[in-house]
């Protein structure tokens, strides 16, 4: 089976500071990976080495065997590599309403382009997170669980295959974590998605783990099945 996710030698280096690495990283399909380690250890700059949206000093990517990432030079645009990110704190646009949110998000990334499927795509990505009837409310006016179930949905808003979380359930209740958490594992499953998770609090998301790995100073340091 080609793995989902390959990492190999990927290091990422900032003003003489290393980040991240060198580390190696393989993600089979359908995984749900849980990364954990203390702040500064390059778990979100692991997850945006993924996406393509941090620059590798040295090393390469490979997303299902095609190579997406060579060192600094991009095979793969970040648009084009059918990941969902969501970060923490939802981090919505303020001025944009929640149709208007997925709306803009499946025209970025070509998902939907015509108004019918534009349409069509956001009811039922509305329909998935249970948010049908919020379309003209803005970020403002919703709770933290709707405006973290709206920032899911634009996470997968483009049909990804792989979905990163960065520490997701943080700025909710234990209430809404468990919601939130139990709305994740059935769209994983429906949708066979591939999950990389970062999260300072592996225990509460332990129920969707397949595996934990472990950053500190930018290595893996232990990993537990």
């Amino acid at each position: 089976m080609t793995a989902r996710i390959s990492l190999r030698g990927a290091t990422v280096e900032r003003e003489k500071k290393r980040l991240l690495g060198p580390v190696d990283f393989v993600v089979e399909p359908g995984e749900h990976v849980l990364v954990t380690g203390p702040s500064g250890s390059g778990k979100t700059t692991l997850l945006r080495v993924i996406a393509g949206l941090a620059q590798l000093s040295a090393g390469r990517v490979e997303l299902d065997g095609e190579l997406a990432t060579d060192g600094s030079k991009l095979a793969i645009a970040p648009a084009r590599r059918r990941i969902g990110f969501l970060f923490q704190g939802a981090a919505l646009w303020p001025h944009l309403t929640v149709a208007k949110t997925l709306e803009f998000t499946l025209k970025q990334s070509g998902a939907a382009r015509e108004r019918a499927a534009v349409d069509a795509r956001v009811r039922e990505l509305l329909e998935c997170v249970e948010l049908t009837g919020f379309e003209g409310r803005l970020p403002a006016t919703l709770s933290g669980g709707e405006a973290q179930r709206l920032a899911l949905a634009r996470a997968l808003a483009p049909a990804p295959r792989i979905l990163l979380l960065d520490e997701p359930l943080g700025p909710l209740d234990a209430e809404l974590r468990g919601a939130l958490l139990e709305r994740l594992r059935e769209l994983e499953q429906r949708l066979e998605l591939t999950t990389v998770h970062v999260t300072h609090d592996p225990d509460e998301s332990a129920s969707l783990a397949t595996r934990r790995v472990r950053l500190e100073r930018g290595q893996f340091v232990e990993a537990k099945a």
